[in-house]
């Protein structure tokens, strides 16, 4: 009581919160990361990390964001020491088409990539025709889209097109589905203005959709490998010590326990 009393008292002649004091004691003589991250899964498994990275002198802070863009502007600014959210060739396009220098330091969950149920509850609509689907625009993940769909046999793509496919590259399309392409954080706000929708893992999780999900990619294909999120830093901080550590521990056996036992199959493990 003593000592909450004295934290009170400086707080009150500082003009800080007491909060603010017990955090600035928490820290004081460790190494502070900032990370950014989507709220869910990245941002909850990030939550669940802080004490143990805290036992080994590493004080981790956590900025949330709900967009794709940001996060990374953020890194290769300066302004974040890493961040939590993209898989490879989201970064690798990312980096190409805005001349930005990050880089993948530890591989760690993979959120499968579901259709989900619009104004059609069932996917044997999508063999009635001329149904409407809401798919990710940014270009790995609308070609991930596709290719679950081709999975399915609704529609086949020019294999030439690869990790770049849009509805542009669709070679056969029996069923006549049309696509409204949005970007991957709207997808859930529209889904009720279509007929269904594929939304990105995170934003499943973030919008409580996953007990709605008709399909999802293969937990055994290439894909949970090619797209597992990645956390990512600027090429000049790739050797920093504290972000090696945030890697070993989001990679250790008791993370991977807490994600197979919070997301029940909805984000999955996934170690380089």
């Amino acid at each position: 009581m003593k000592k909450l009393a004295l934290f009170l008292s400086i707080a009150a002649l500082t003009g800080c919160s007491s909060s603010e004091v017990l955090q600035t004691e928490a820290t004081t003589g460790v190494t502070t990361i900032t990370i950014g991250a989507t709220p869910t899964p990245a941002g909850e498994i990030l939550e669940y990390v802080k004490p143990l990275l805290l036992e080994q002198g590493i004080y981790l802070e956590i900025k949330e964001f709900t967009d794709y863009i940001l996060p990374n502007i953020a890194v290769e600014e300066g302004d974040l020491d890493a961040n939590f959210f993209q898989h490879i060739p989201y970064l690798t396009d990312f980096n190409e088409n805005n001349g930005t220098d990050i880089v993948p330091v530890g591989k760690v969950l993979f959120a499968p990539l579901g259709i989900y149920p619009g104004k059609s509850t069932e996917l044997e609509e999508l063999k009635k025709g001329g149904v409407e689907i809401a798919i990710p625009n940014d270009t790995t993940n609308e070609a991930r889209a596709l290719a679950l769909l081709e999975q399915l046999g609704i529609i086949e793509i020019d294999s030439s097109a690869g990790l770049s496919a849009t509805p542009k590259d669709i070679i056969s399309n029996p069923y006549d589905v049309s696509f409204i392409e949005i970007e991957a954080a709207q997808v859930p706000r529209i889904i009720q203005d279509v007929d269904f929708g594929v939304i990105t893992g995170n934003y499943a999780l973030d919008g409580g959709f996953t007990d709605l999900v008709l399909a999802t990619e293969d937990s055994q294909s290439e894909f949970a490998i090619l797209y597992g999120n990645v956390v990512a830093t600027h090429s000049s901080n790739a050797d920093n010590e504290a972000i090696k550590t945030l890697v070993d521990i989001l990679q250790s056996q008791v993370t991977i326990d807490f994600i197979n036992d919070t997301y029940n199959g909805a984000v999955l493990s996934v170690i380089d």
